[in-house]
C-alpha cells in the first residue's frame, strides 16, 4: 500500500515518494553533510527510495519499544493488590496514582516530546528515551514506598512519551511504500498483543513478586538500545529552522521547493550547515500539557472523584480553556509545537480522528470483557487473561496480511471493513453472550466476538497509523505524537465512558455490560464513517509546507 500517494486522473500509477528523512544533514552528526546522498533515504529525486536492508530489524528494535509501553500501562493494573499489600499505609486513593501517573505524563507529553525528536535526532531520542525508560522501571523495582514508586512512573511516562511517537517514525521510512501497511501491521499487532496479554504477564509476574513487572523490563531494554546503536539510521532528524535555511526566491516554499514542485535554488537542495537553533514555543508547550494533562486527569480519576465532583469540574474546565488558548496560540506563533498545518492533510485529520473514536470503543470492550470472565463468570485473573488471548492472536495473524489486503482493496475500504468487523464483536455479545459460568458460552457467544474485535484491530489501526507517513519526513515523529494522544485521549475517554453507562458499579452485571456494548458499537460504527472518508491522495499541496 502506498500511503502517501498522488495519482495521475484516470491511472492507478503513484507518481509521490514516500517522505524519506530531510536531505539536511542530522544534527547529531555534522560530518555527514559532506557524505554522499545514500540512495535508499535521498529524497532529492523523485525516484521511489530503495528499502533499508535492514529494516525489519530496524522494526523489531522500534515494536520492542512500543510493546514495554503499552504492557507497563496494562499489566500494573493486576499487581494492585500485591502492591497495596506492601504498602499497607497507602489509600486506595494513593495506590491508583501507579498507574494515573504513567497514564497522565505519557498522554501529556506524547506531542511535545515527538516535536523535540524531530528537531533533535530521532536516533538520539530514542534511545535516550529507552535507557530512561529502564532505569526508571529499575527505580519502580527498587521502590521502598509508594512515594518513590509514583515519581519512578512519572519518569516511566516520559520516557515512553518520548520512545512511542519516535519509535514509529523511525521504522516508516526504512521501508518501499507498498511495504507500509504491513510493517505498521506489524507495530500494531505488537502493541494490540501487549495490551491484551498484559492481564496474562502481569499475573505470572504479580504471582512471583509485583516488582518483576518492572525489573524484567531492564534487559529488554539493554538488548533493544544495544541493537539500536547498532541499526538505526543516523541521519534522518531534521532542522527546520527558517532563519538557518538559504535564502529563498520569490515563491519558493519553506523547504526551499517551489510551488510547481521545482526547487528555488536552481534544482540543487544544499546541505544546510548553519548550527542555527530553531524558535521555541515554550508557551505552546505548557498549553499542550497543561490541556492534555488536565483532560486526562480528569478522565481517569472521575470514576473515582465523581462526575459532577468539584475536582473533576475543575481539570475539565482547565483543560478546555488550555486548550482553546492553544489552539489560538498556535495560529499566530511563527514555529507552534503543533504546526497547524498538519492538520491541513485532510488524512491525517481523518485518521487522528477515526483512532480517538476507535479506541473509545477499544478501550471499553477490553474493560467490559475483562468484567464479563473475572465478575459475571467467575474467571480466576489468569483464566480471564487466557480467555482474552484469541483476540490479540487475531490481530498478530490479520496484521501480518494487511498490507496484501489493503492493496487489494485499497486504504479507504480496508479501513472500513476493520471498523465494521470491529462494530459487529460488541454487536454480537449483545444477542449471543449468556450468563452461564459452565463455559459453554464462551465458545458461541463471546469467542466469535473477541476473533471480530481482532480482524477488525489487525486491519483498520495500520491504514490510520500509516497516516502519519502523509506528512512530510520533518513532521512524522510530532504527527505521530498526534496519533498516539488520539489512542491515548480515546482509552482513557472510553475507560470513563463505560463507568458511567455501567452506572457506576465496581463490578457491573450482564445488563449493565449489555449498555458498555451498546456504547462501544457506536463508538465504532464513528470510526467506519471515518474511514469511509479517509483519503490518501489528494495531500499533495499539503506536503510542501
Amino acid at each position: 500500500m502506498k500511503i502517501p500517494s498522488t495519482r495521475a486522473e484516470g491511472s492507478g500509477v503513484s507518481s509521490a515518494p514516500l517522505p524519506g528523512p530531510d536531505p539536511r544533514p542530522d544534527s547529531e552528526s555534522d560530518s555527514e553533510s559532506d557524505a554522499v546522498p545514500d540512495p535508499r533515504t535521498d529524497t532529492r529525486s523523485e525516484s521511489v527510495p530503495v528499502p533499508d536492508p535492514r529494516r525489519w530489524l530496524i522494526l523489531a528494535v522500534a515494536s520492542t519499544a512500543q510493546f514495554l509501553a503499552v504492557l507497563d500501562l496494562i499489566a500494573v493494573n493486576i499487581a494492585f493488590p500485591a502492591i497495596g499489600a506492601d504498602f499497607r499505609s497507602a489509600s486506595t486513593a494513593g495506590l491508583s496514582w501507579v498507574l494515573n501517573a504513567y497514564t497522565i505524563v505519557l498522554a501529556a507529553l506524547l506531542v511535545p516530546a515527538g516535536r523535540l525528536a524531530d528537531e533533535t535526532g530521532r536516533r538520539r531520542s530514542f534511545l535516550l528515551g529507552m535507557a530512561l525508560f529502564g532505569l526508571a522501571s529499575v527505580g519502580c523495582g527498587a521502590a521502598p514506598d509508594l512515594g518513590w514508586l509514583i515519581a519512578a512512573r512519572v519518569v516511566q511516562g516520559v520516557a515512553a512519551a518520548v520512545v512511542v511517537p519516535t519509535s514509529l517514525s523511525l521504522a516508516l521510512p526504512a521501508f518501499a511504500p507498498r511495504e507500509q501497511a504491513t510493517a505498521v501491521g506489524v507495530w500494531t499487532a505488537v502493541s494490540a498483543v501487549a495490551a491484551s496479554s498484559g492481564p496474562v504477564v502481569g499475573g505470572l509476574l504479580a504471582a512471583l513478586d509485583w516488582r518483576w513487572i518492572f525489573l524484567i523490563n531492564a534487559p529488554v531494554v539493554l538488548g533493544a538500545v544495544v541493537a539500536g546503536l547498532r541499526l538505526l539510521p543516523r541521519a534522518e532528524a531534521v532542522r527546520a529552522d527558517r532563519a538557518a535555511e538559504p535564502v529563498r526566491a520569490e515563491g519558493a516554499g519553506a523547504d526551499g521547493a517551489r510551488a510547481d514542485g521545482g526547487r528555488a535554488d536552481g534544482g540543487r537542495a544544499e546541505p544546510v550547515r548553519t548550527r542555527a537553533v530553531r524558535r521555541l514555543d515554550p508557551l505552546g508547550t505548557l498549553l499542550v500539557l497543561v490541556a492534555t494533562g488536565s483532560l486526562t486527569t480528569a478522565c481517569v480519576q472521575a470514576p473515582e472523584w465523581g462526575y459532577a465532583a468539584p475536582a473533576t469540574l475543575a481539570f475539565l474546565g482547565v483543560g478546555v480553556v488550555a486548550g482553546a488558548l492553544c489552539a489560538a496560540h498556535v495560529r499566530r506563533h511563527p514555529d507552534p509545537v503543533v504546526d497547524p498545518a498538519l492538520f491541513r492533510t485532510r488524512g491525517f485529520t481523518t485518521a487522528a480522528l477515526g483512532l480517538l473514536s476507535y479506541f473509545l470503543a477499544y478501550s471499553a470492550i477490553l474493560l467490559a470483557a475483562t468484567w464479563m470472565f473475572s465478575g459475571v463468570w467467575g474467571y480466576s485473573t489468569r483464566r480471564a487473561g487466557l480467555a482474552v488471548a484469541p483476540w490479540p492472536l487475531t490481530v498478530l495473524v490479520v496484521s501480518a496480511l494487511s498490507g496484501r489486503i489493503v492493496r487489494a482493496l485499497g486504504e479507504r475500504r480496508g479501513a472500513v471493513l476493520g471498523a465494521v468487523a470491529f462494530t459487529a464483536a460488541p454487536l454480537w455479545w449483545l444477542v449471543a453472550a449468556g450468563p452461564s459460568g459452565d463455559g459453554a458460552h464462551y465458545a458461541a457467544g463471546f469467542l466469535p466476538g473477541l476473533v471480530l474485535a481482532g480482524i477488525g484491530a489487525g486491519l483498520y489501526q495500520p491504514v490510520m497509523f500509516a497516516a502519519a507517513g502523509l506528512l512530510p519526513a520533518r513532521r512524522l515523529s510530532v504527527g505521530s505524537g498526534v496519533l498516539m494522544m488520539s489512542r491515548q485521549g480515546g482509552t482513557a475517554l472510553g475507560v470513563a465512558a463505560l463507568v458511567v453507562v455501567t452506572g457506576g458499579a465496581r463490578q457491573p452485571g450482564l445488563g449493565e455490560l449489555r449498555a458498555g456494548w451498546v456504547f462501544a458499537a457506536v463508538a465504532a460504527a464513528v470510526a467506519a464513517l471515518a474511514g469511509a472518508v479517509f483519503r490518501t491522495a489528494d495531500d499533495k499541496a499539503a506536503r510542501r509546507h
